[in-house]
């Protein structure tokens, strides 16, 4: 299941805040999605994205699932960031009208990744990761396209609370959050857009 909000940016920031108390019960091994019966495209942009798809590749594997297991230690103590993958298709807001132009095209600049839990434990740095914005530079035309290894889990935070608690734990401590991924971009002719994505993050020291 894939659901995607189109938002203007700068409203982006209290729709997070917002949000956090309507976040459904995560359950394991599922990806889960936050608002998914509210669809919400505004902005003036005639055009918009959906995401059909958002893996996780571990930090040092090739690999990608829709369930991250993002190791916070590896077997020889070295660190690194986990990817982020994300395919498009790119929508007209008219459905009766013409195919999407090349005025219509997408081009997503940058994003955001902020973690959540289903406990209502979200404190930054305490609970969860700190959240982060990194650049992109991807347009999506009207046959689609894809984000690939993107910044999902930096460094930094695995060298931060809470996830360097986890170090030497064998696995035996876990933190289970949800990754809310929004890309923000604009069409061809200057109008903002952007869509929201979610993908279950299980972080541990899984080698021990």
């Amino acid at each position: 299941m894939i659901c995607e909000k189109n938002i203007e940016p700068r409203r982006a920031a209290w729709t997070r805040r917002g949000r956090r108390a309507a976040l459904p019960v995560l359950a394991a091994g599922m990806l889960t999605f936050s608002g998914c019966s509210d669809m919400v495209r505004t902005g003036q942009a005639s055009s918009f994205l959906v995401i059909t798809s958002l893996t996780g590749t571990a930090g040092g594997h090739t690999e990608s699932d829709t369930v991250l297991q993002s190791d916070v230690l590896e077997d020889n103590g070295g660190l690194f960031p986990d990817r982020g993958n994300a395919t498009f298709t790119l929508q007209m807001k008219d459905v009766q009208g013409a195919a999407p132009s090349p005025n219509n095209a997408i081009t997503i600049t940058q994003y955001h990744v902020e973690f959540v839990r289903s406990d209502g434990h979200n404190v930054q740095g305490v609970d969860v990761p700190f959240a982060f914005d990194g650049g992109a530079s991807v347009t999506i035309n009207g046959s689609g396209g894809s984000l690939t290894g993107f910044t999902l889990v930096r460094i930094q935070a695995k060298q931060e609370a809470p996830l360097a608690a986890l170090a030497h734990g064998g696995g035996a401590n876990t933190i289970t959050t949800i990754a809310r991924v929004t890309f923000f971009g604009h069409d061809q002719a200057g109008r903002e857009v952007s869509v929201t994505g979610s993908i279950e993050v299980e972080f541990a020291d899984w080698a021990g």
